[in-house]
């Protein structure tokens, strides 16, 4: 018959298929066990039954049953002797994660038992098997002998593929999903480079696995040549660590990371102890504790604490580098209607020379924030209360000054849209304060201080389509404000760093806090712009200024809003099709000089990724700044082949004339292994901290849990 169809519910019962070698059959074995009992299907040119009672499928056989699939030439079941043969070529597919190929195979009704001759396990079609022949064992166990294993593409023409490892003997377990080999021989193109008598790896499929991780070499001027070798450790399927041994001739260092997931949450604890050469006899290293929680009722509670055993640390050993640590403990919630929030923050300054004890290091915050949409009045009704308070250790008059504010805000906002398009928006309000302030005889120890506002805020928004089919629109907008802040003033503790930018340019007050506010009658101007091209391309502009009554001696010389009239906020952005942003802000005082300037220019190709950033700041001592700040970064990859990747990165001083950062990678990557190379010179220094240069090497082997060889890098037999 052609292409015959059978159910075969009796003959073959095809528990036989799933049995075959599967990393996934553990886990999931509820669902196996209903596709087991379902019957198979097989399909043939010809299905018939002998006299002696064989069943014999031949010509293009496929045999299904559930998401297993077997190929063969021939496939012959003798129910007496209980044996099947099966005639290649074999092919058997389980979930595109296990592929077997065999040339011939003879095995028991349940395939529990039985030999594959030239068979090749191929697992995510990636890390092949390949041996001369392959024995099942208790259904559980796949036994390859004399076995090569390699993630790298086998050329046909006989030349050997760039790694591989030999083994007299591999076991495949399938429930614990793990490769144990024997007599084992590393070799890199055809080379034996090291041998082990036994081994144990996990199959690709296990994505956590306790074992060694990808170890990598690190270079320094300041500790030497090192080695870092990683070792996972699985503690369930909830939790895990990791231990990083990291030794050098100058440094003795254990990392760890630990951590766990839990029904409502999860924790993250990483840091490292050190003995080194750097400090001789002192303990070093660091901590780090990450969490968050759903804590019912739509809170979480976050963690983020830090601490370091000295100002150096993290710099010395290529971790981030902060001028200071931000620790923090924090219960919030969200709603659409609702924010809350309450923090406790502690502050540690890592900078040289620096006295925290006159800092205020630690904060503690809580906010609370409601909209009502009361219809007796129309618009929205915000209600708002806030709690503040920062500590300095020291207890000295005026530079131990401690400071809490309590904070109630009542604001009406409605807006109305004319019939010619004009938009009224009104804002009025009254902020209500109260200040503790202690260790400062310059101020009194109780200030109450009443702030009522208004604003009225007019914008005509336009559009208009032109020929080329491209969107203009264009939005002149103005506003007249008035505050009134009662009472004497208070001591500037958390406003001292002022961004005067597009959100802040309608702002009632444009300090970050509540400790300070504007007075006095202002007037804003502004211009808003934009073009949306049909081909693609659009671009951005918005210009500012404000105007006041009183000015404000809190605003800085290079806030940009010192005086009773502000600099020019100009900004900008272009973004092209072909995958370039550039985007501009500055401020430009009535001398047509800046006073801050930032250019950020992004592009992103099939092979390239260049992101680039200029920043430059004027003298400002209140922001603490004494001289120009006239700084570039730049951080860049390339391409340059199918295989090869270069990247640099860059951090320059033009105020200095040198160099701060300045790094250059190489990265090679193919469909079987994937090479790390990297150096970056660190050439600022203090008091702890050296200039340094690090040069780091990892190399690790697709296939083993890493996903990373893609048919992207696949390497060309014909010219490799």
């Amino acid at each position: 018959m052609n292409r015959a169809l059978l159910l075969l519910t009796a003959a073959i019962p095809l528990s036989m298929l799933p049995a075959l070698p599967t990393s996934v059959q553990a886990q999931q074995a509820p669902a196996d066990a209903q596709a087991q009992s379902t019957p198979a299907t097989l399909v043939a040119d010809q299905v018939f039954i002998t006299r002696d009672r064989k069943l014999i499928a031949e010509g293009n056989v496929e045999a299904f049953q559930g998401d297993v699939r077997l190929k063969a030439q021939r496939i012959v079941f003798d129910r007496t002797q209980g044996s099947l043969q099966i005639e290649g070529p074999i092919r058997i597919d389980q979930r595109g994660d296990v592929t077997i190929l065999a040339d011939a195979a003879q095995l028991d009704p349940g395939l529990q038992n039985g030999l594959l001759t030239g068979a090749r396990m191929v697992f995510q079609q990636q890390l092949q098997l390949a041996a001369l022949q392959m024995t099942r064992v208790q259904g559980r166990y796949s036994q390859l002998f004399k076995t090569a294993v390699t993630s790298c593409d086998v050329c046909d023409d006989g030349r050997p593929p760039l790694w591989q490892i030999r083994a007299r003997k591999i076991t495949h377990d399938e429930q614990e999903r793990q490769l144990y080999f024997e007599e084992a021989q590393f070799m890199v193109m055809d080379v034996p480079v090291f041998y082990v008598p036994a081994m144990r790896l996990p199959d690709p499929t296990l994505e956590r696995a306790t074992g060694f991780l990808i170890p990598s070499i690190r270079t320094t001027s300041q500790l030497s040549t090192g080695i870092k070798v990683p070792y996972f450790f699985r503690l369930g399927d909830h939790a895990d660590l990791t231990l990083s041994p990291y030794l050098s001739p100058k440094t003795r260092t254990l990392d760890f990371r630990y951590r766990q997931a839990f029904r409502t949450g999860r924790i993250t604890f990483e840091g490292a102890y050190t003995r080194d050469d750097l400090e001789p006899n002192n303990d070093r290293g660091y901590f780090y504790a990450l969490g968050q929680f759903d804590v019912g009722r739509d809170f979480q509670l976050e963690f983020n604490l830090k601490t370091v055993s000295d100002n150096a640390y993290l710099s010395d050993y290529g971790l981030e580098d902060p001028d200071r640590l931000r620790s923090e403990i924090a219960l919030s919630r969200y709603r659409r209607d609702e924010a809350i929030r309450l923090a406790v923050i502690d502050y540690n300054s890592l900078r040289d020379g620096v006295d925290e004890s006159i800092l205020p290091t630690t904060v503690f915050d809580a906010e609370y924030e409601r909209r009502l949409f009361p219809s007796a009045i129309g618009g929205e009704l915000r209600l708002a209360a806030f709690l503040h308070a920062h500590h300095r250790t020291s207890a000295a008059d005026v530079t131990g000054r401690d400071v809490g504010r309590a904070t109630v805000d009542v604001s009406w906002q409605r807006n109305w849209i004319a019939t010619n398009g004009l938009r009224t928006d009104w804002e009025i309000g009254t902020a209500i304060d109260t200040f503790g302030i202690y260790d400062d005889s310059g101020f009194p120890s109780r200030i109450n201080r009443t702030t009522p506002r208004a604003a009225l805020t007019f914008s005509l928004p336009m559009t208009r389509r032109g020929p080329g089919g491209g969107t203009h629109f264009l939005e002149p907008v103005a506003q007249l404000g008035w505050s009134d802040v009662s009472n004497t003033p208070v001591p500037n503790d958390e406003s001292r760093f002022v961004e005067f930018d597009q959100g802040s340019l309608l702002d009632l007050s444009r300090f970050p806090a509540n400790d300070v506010r504007e007075d006095g009658l202002t007037f804003v101007y502004g211009l808003n712009w934009a073009h949306y091209a049909a081909q693609g391309w659009q671009a951005n502009a918005t210009i500012g200024q404000v105007f006041r009554e009183n000015s404000n001696a809190n605003f800085s010389t290079t806030s940009g809003l010192a005086g009773t009239s502000s600099n020019l906020l100009l900004a900008g952005q272009l973004k092209l099709t072909k995958g370039l942003a550039i985007t501009a802000r500055g401020l430009m005082d009535g001398s047509l000089d800046l006073s801050k300037a930032e250019l950020r220019g992004d592009w992103i190709s099939e092979k390239a990724s260049l992101s680039s950033t200029y920043l430059w700041l004027g003298i400002d001592p209140a922001e603490g700044r004494t001289a120009e700040v006239s700084e570039l970064w730049f951080d860049g990859s390339y391409q340059v082949s199918a295989n090869w990747t270069a990247s640099a990165n860059l951090r320059y001083d033009f105020a200095d004339s040198r160099a701060r950062r300045a790094g250059v990678g190489l990265v090679y990557n193919n469909e079987c292994v994937t090479v790390d190379l990297s150096l970056n010179r660190r050439y600022t220094s203090t008091t702890s901290v050296e200039p340094s240069t690090d040069f780091g090497f990892t190399i690790s082997l697709n296939g083993f849990a890493v996903d990373s060889g893609t048919e992207e890098y696949k390497r060309s037999c014909r010219h490799t």
